[in-house]
C-alpha cells in the first residue's frame, strides 16, 4: 500500500483485545511494507558500518605505503557512501509511507465504528477520549509502527558487526561484542518506570483534553452564564497537571539518552585504551586499531535505535489500549444482519414501548424525559446503544435488527437534537444520498432557511448562488436556530421512507415552528414521518399523536384531545405541573 493509493478499500478486521495485540495486528496487516524498510534499512546501516572498515584499510595501506590498496580502499568509501546515501533516502520514504498508512488504516478503522454505533459512541466513550484517539494517538500508533522495521535492521547492523569485529581483530572484537549489547540493554531497567510516567502524562493529557473539547462545545451556554472564568481556571489546572507529568517523563527519558551517551564513551575509552596496548606490543596494525575505533564511533548510530523503539512503545503502548477499548465496543445486533438487503416498507412498531407509526402518515411522539425519547428515537433507527435483550423495532412487519446495517440506515433516517454540520458550501452539505423526488430548494424552503440562505451569502465573498455559500466548522457562525433547519433541510432533502426527528425545532422561535411545521406536513405527504416533541405547534398537525411514560405507550390520540383528557400529557405540553400531580394523586387515591 503507497500513501497515493489510500483509503483502504478495507482496512480489515482489528484485534482489539489489547493494545499490544493491537499493535501486533498493525504490524502484520503492513508486512510487506515493513520487509521493504527492513531491507532498505539492512542497505543503510551495513553502509554505515562499512565506513570504518573503509577507513582503516586506507590508513593501513598509507603506513605501508601500498598505492593500490589506497585506490581499492577510495573506491570502496564511494560505493559505503553510495550505499549510505540511497538507502537513507529510501529507508525514509518506507518509514513514512508505514507511519502515515498506519495512521490511515487506524483512523479508518475509528471512522468506521463511529458510522457503526452513531451517537451511541460518545454515551459509552467520552467524546474528548475519541478526539484523543482519532488525532495525537494515531501519530503515536503509527510512529510505533514504523519504528520497528528500523529498530529490527539496527539490532541486525549491531550483531553483523560484532561477528565482523570478532573475526577481523578477535583480541579488540571481543571487548566490542561483549559491551554493544550491555550498552543496548542497560537502559531495560529504567523502561518501566518511563513506561509508567509516560502513561501517566497520557491519561493527564487524555483528561485535559476531554476538558477542553467539553468547554469549547459548551462555549455559547458557558458565556450565558458568566461561567468561562470557572472553567478556565480547570483547563488552566489540567494543563499545569499535564505539565507537571511531561517534565517527570521527561527527566526519566533525559536519563536514559544520557546512560545512552555515557556508556557508549566509557566503551570507546576501553577499546582505545585495550587497543593502544595491543598496538605497542605489535599484535595489531594502526589500521586495524583505527577500524575497531571507528566502529565503535558509528554504532552509537543505530543503538540510539534501541532508545527510540522503547519511547515509541511507551508512548504507543496507552495510545494503542485506548483505540483498542473504543474499537472493541459493538453493536447489540451485527451489522451484516441476517435478512435480504432490501429495505422493508409499512408502519414502524416497536414491542418494547408499544409506539406505532402507521405508514404514511406523521407521528408526533411525547416523552417527559429527553434522554429517554433520543434513546427511543435511536431504537426506531436500528440503532440498539446498548445489549439489552429488547425486542427489534420492526418496520413492515421486518425486524430492524435483522437486516444489513446499511439497508436499515437506508430505510429509516433519525436526525437527533443535535445535529453536526460540517464546513464547505452549502452544496455539498447537501450532497448526501436522497431518493432524488425532493429537490434541494424545495427541502430548504420547507425548512424555512431563506433567512438562513441569505445569512450564507453575505459572509461568502463571491457566492451568487446560495448552494455556493460557504459554512463554518459546526456551524458555528450561525445560530442554533440555523444549524437547525439546515440539519432539517438535510433531512428532508435525503427523503428516506422513514424520517425520526428528535426536537426539530427546540432552537426556533413559534412563527417560524408554525411554518415549519406545515411545511414537514405537506413535503413528507405520504411519507412516514416520527417527530419527537412537546410543541404544541408541531403535535396540534400531526396526525397521530403518541404519549410514551415510563417506557411505554400510555395514550394515543391527536393533541386537542389529549390535552383535555390526559394530565399527564398535558403536564409535558402546557407545562402545568403542580395541578397535574394533585389531579394525578386525585386519581390514584381513587383507583
Amino acid at each position: 500500500m503507497q500513501i497515493q493509493d489510500l483509503p483502504y478499500p478495507d482496512p480489515g478486521v482489528p484485534d482489539a483485545r489489547s493494545g499490544p495485540r493491537f499493535l501486533w495486528w498493525l504490524f502484520r496487516n503492513q508486512l510487506g511494507g515493513q520487509l521493504r524498510s527492513l531491507a532498505w534499512g539492512l542497505v543503510h546501516f551495513l553502509s554505515v558500518s562499512a565506513l570504518p572498515f573503509c577507513v582503516g584499510f586506507a590508513v593501513q595501506a598509507v603506513v605501508d605505503r601500498s598505492g593500490t590498496r589506497l585506490a581499492l580502499a577510495g573506491g570502496l568509501l564511494v560505493l559505503a557512501c553510495a550505499g549510505n546515501a540511497i538507502g537513507d533516502t529510501f529507508l525514509h520514504r518506507a518509514a513514512i509511507t508505514n507511519w502515515i498508512t498506519a495512521a490511515a488504516r487506524v483512523q479508518q478503522l475509528l471512522a468506521r465504528k463511529a458510522s457503526t454505533l452513531g451517537s451511541a459512541l460518545t454515551r459509552r466513550v467520552a467524546a474528548g477520549e475519541v478526539v484523543a484517539v482519532s488525532t495525537g494517538d494515531v501519530e503515536k500508533i503509527g510512529w510505533f509502527v514504523e519504528a520497528v522495521s528500523r529498530f529490527t535492521a539496527a539490532a541486525l547492523t549491531i550483531l553483523l558487526v560484532c561477528v565482523g569485529l570478532v573475526v577481523y581483530q578477535p583480541s579488540l572484537g571481543v571487548v566490542v561484542a561483549v559491551g554493544l549489547p550491555v550498552l543496548a540493554l542497560a537502559v531495560l531497567p529504567l523502561l518501566p518506570r518511563a513506561t509508567r510516567r509516560a502513561d501517566f502524562q497520557r491519561e493527564k493529557a487524555g483528561r485535559a483534553t476531554e476538558l477542553a473539547s467539553d468547554t469549547v462545545a459548551g462555549l455559547r451556554v458557558l458565556r450565558g452564564i458568566g461561567g468561562e472564568e470557572l472553567f478556565l481556571d480547570r483547563y488552566r489546572s489540567a494543563s499545569q497537571e499535564v505539565r507537571h507529568a511531561a517534565v517527570r517523563s521527561a527527566r526519566m527519558w533525559s536519563l536514559i539518552s544520557a546512560i545512552q551517551v555515557l556508556l557508549p564513551g566509557l566503551l570507546l575509552i576501553a577499546v582505545v585504551w585495550h587497543g593502544v596496548g595491543l598496538a605497542r606490543e605489535g599484535r595489531i596494525s594502526v589500521g586495524e586499531l583505527v577500524t575497531v575505533y571507528s566502529s565503535v564511533m558509528v554504532m552509537t548510530y543505530p543503538l540510539r535505535h534501541f532508545e527510540e523503539i522503547a519511547m515509541a512503545y511507551s508512548f504507543s503502548r496507552p495510545s494503542a489500549r485506548r483505540a483498542a477499548r473504543v474499537l472493541s465496543l459493538r453493536r447489540a445486533t451485527s451489522e451484516d444482519g441476517s435478512l435480504a438487503g432490501t429495505a422493508p416498507t409499512g408502519d414502524l412498531y416497536d414491542p418494547a414501548t408499544g409506539l406505532l407509526a402507521p405508514a404514511g402518515r406523521l407521528t408526533a411522539v411525547v416523552c417527559g424525559d429527553p434522554d429517554a425519547a433520543g434513546r427511543l428515537a435511536e431504537r426506531l433507527g436500528g440503532h440498539p446503544s446498548s445489549t439489552e435483550e429488547d425486542p427489534s423495532v420492526l418496520l413492515g412487519g421486518v425486524p430492524l435488527d435483522e437486516l444489513p446495517l446499511s439497508a436499515a440506515r437506508t430505510a429509516v433516517l433519525v436526525q437527533d437534537k443535535d445535529p453536526v454540520l460540517l464546513s464547505g458550501t452549502l452544496r455539498e452539505l447537501l450532497d448526501v444520498p436522497a431518493s432524488g423526488d425532493v429537490d434541494a430548494r424545495e427541502a430548504l424552503t420547507a425548512a424555512q432557511c431563506e433567512d438562513v440562505l441569505a445569512a450564507l451569502v453575505q459572509g461568502s465573498l463571491g457566492a451568487e448562488d446560495p448552494l455556493d455559500a460557504r459554512i463554518t466548522e459546526r456551524g458555528r457562525s450561525l445560530s442554533g436556530g440555523q444549524r437547525q433547519r439546515l440539519a432539517l433541510a438535510r433531512s428532508l432533502f435525503t427523503d428516506p421512507e422513514v424520517l425520526v426527528l428528535d426536537e426539530p425545532t427546540s432552537a426556533v422561535d413559534s412563527h417560524t415552528e408554525a411554518r415549519i411545521a406545515e411545511g414537514v406536513r405537506e413535503l413528507r405527504a405520504g411519507r412516514t414521518t416520527v417527530v419527537f416533541t412537546s410543541s404544541p405547534l408541531l403535535l396540534d398537525r400531526a396526525d397521530r399523536v403518541v404519549l410514551v411514560h415510563e417506557g411505554e405507550v400510555v395514550a394515543v390520540g391527536v393533541h386537542r384531545e389529549l390535552v383535555h383528557k390526559e394530565p399527564r400529557y398535558r403536564a409535558v405540553v402546557t407545562r402545568e405541573t403542580e395541578s397535574v400531580l394533585e389531579e394525578l394523586e386525585e386519581i390514584e387515591e381513587t383507583a
